[in-house]
């Protein structure tokens, strides 16, 4: 339940007709949450010259700069917000996961 639900119903004179603005503020809400955002999970990095990715073929391993253990970061749209560990998904132990361990805050600081 949001604070939304619990706002006395107000209304906003338009035209004719007056609109309620907890269901305009909802229904922004409900847009708002539809958006589709690009999540990733970086592992790590890895550079090289093109040369030698040229030369990688089925199998090969690319060593990256992240250890075993080190916390993975969580990108969202390009922008840093959280930290966390690799977990394997309880009902699919074929799947991977994400446990968040740090939010990073707006200014890039840890929450």
């Amino acid at each position: 339940m949001s604070d939304l639900d619990d706002a006395p119903l107000q209304h906003v004179e338009a035209g004719v007709d007056e609109i309620p603005i907890k269901a305009t503020n909802q229904q922004n809400l409900d847009v708002i949450l539809r958006i589709p955002v690009d999540v990733q999970v970086v592992l790590g990095s890895a550079t090289m010259p093109v040369s030698n990715l040229l030369k990688l073929g089925r199998g090969a391993v690319v060593p990256l700069d992240h250890r075993v253990g080190e916390p993975v970061d969580v990108v969202v749209n390009g922008r840093l917000i959280a930290r966390g560990e690799i977990v394997v998904v309880e009902d699919d132990n074929s799947r991977f996961g994400v446990s968040l361990t740090e939010i990073v805050g707006p200014t890039g600081s840890i929450e």
